[in-house]
């Protein structure tokens, strides 16, 4: 687990092509993106709304309030830059796609760490058995643009994305408080509506 999260913190497993190196505009991720995923990210929000309003119809009302500013669509603040090292990463999902499954789950904490790569930021997730690896692109002036794949069970290395449309991954991570961000993945592959992934720094 140490040589994992160590791996993290400096390369961790880039899985997206360097297709581009200028890292200062929006350009780098969109020349890099597929078409899907740049739908994904266009409809962030009508995803979240979406997944909201399914998990309070499924009886989950409560259990979003609680929540309070994780789960509050435009919650975003200005600087979304996210500073390297270890955190703990907390997963909710909202809706349902098809209307199979419930509305509304919260999973128990993970490892995650953001490092920096030969070009630019990295996002792993160190444990669990779904894994999200990939990069940290600037968007604008509250969201950073994640672009990845999905590890799973005892997978080391990560797909490269653009390669499987069903490991891709593509979101954003947005601060919502002082020492506090969010990564948000609109109309995931499988089961929600929207994961919002919580990111605490571990210590």
């Amino acid at each position: 687990m140490r040589n994992l999260l160590l791996a993290a913190l400096t390369l961790a497993s880039v899985t997206v092509p360097a297709v581009a190196q200028d890292l200062n505009g929006m350009r780098v991720w969109r020349s890099i993106a597929t078409n899907e995923d740049r739908r994904r990210l266009h409809d962030w929000r009508d995803a979240f709304v979406e997944g909201l309003a399914q998990a309070r119809a499924g009886g989950f009302g409560a259990e979003v309030s609680r929540e309070n500013t994780l789960l509050r669509p435009d919650a975003a603040l200005a600087r979304p830059a996210i500073p390297v090292g270890r955190y703990r990463c907390r997963t909710l999902k909202l809706g349902n796609r098809g209307g199979e499954g419930l509305a509304f789950v919260a999973y128990r904490s993970f490892d995650c760490a953001v490092g920096t790569g030969r070009f630019g930021q990295t996002f792993v997730k160190t444990s669990g058995s779904q894994r999200p690896s990939g990069r940290l692109f600037p968007g604008d002036d509250r969201k950073l643009v994640f672009l990845g794949t999905m590890l799973f069970g005892d997978e080391t290395r990560a797909m490269q994305y653009g390669r499987d449309r069903d490991r891709d991954m593509a979101g954003a991570i947005e601060r919502i408080g002082a020492r506090k961000w969010r990564l948000i993945l609109p109309y995931p592959r499988f089961e929600s509506t929207i994961d919002v992934v919580e990111l605490i720094p571990a210590a």
